[in-house]
């Protein structure tokens, strides 16, 4: 999303936008023990973020930043490695499977709930 061609302060306050939404994301994470629920929820906000006819000052702050930090990839694989590395490779296929499975349906059910809020000439 950042255009490195644009001038210094611009790429500050898309940086600043980030770090403004990941703020809150990052409390919500830490308060929510389940990688697979946040990263449904994640994903799930994010699909409604692209959805609507946001800004993309909203886009960062919402969908990068918010959801960026709510959702976890590094422990959701962590999880997974140890199901494998304990001889569990169908638990943790189910769990890709069911991970990725959730969060594509969600996000695409948020995207088209967000379409329905865009005015006809955005693509709606």
């Amino acid at each position: 999303m950042a255009n490195t061609t644009q001038p210094l302060h611009n790429q500050w306050n898309e940086m600043w936008l980030v770090a403004l939404g990941a703020v809150p994301g990052a409390l919500v994470r830490w308060q929510v023990q389940n990688d697979l629920l946040v990263n449904v929820i994640g994903a799930a906000i994010l699909g409604l973020v692209v959805g609507l006819p946001f800004r993309p000052s909203r886009q960062l702050l919402l969908g990068v930043g918010f959801c960026g930090s709510l959702t976890t990839f590094s422990s959701w694989m962590v999880e997974c490695s140890t199901l494998i590395s304990q001889g569990a490779w169908w638990s943790a296929l189910g769990l890709i499977g069911l991970t990725m499975g959730l969060g594509l349906g969600v996000a695409a059910l948020g995207f088209l709930i967000g379409r329905q809020f865009r005015p006809s000439g955005l693509g709606r």
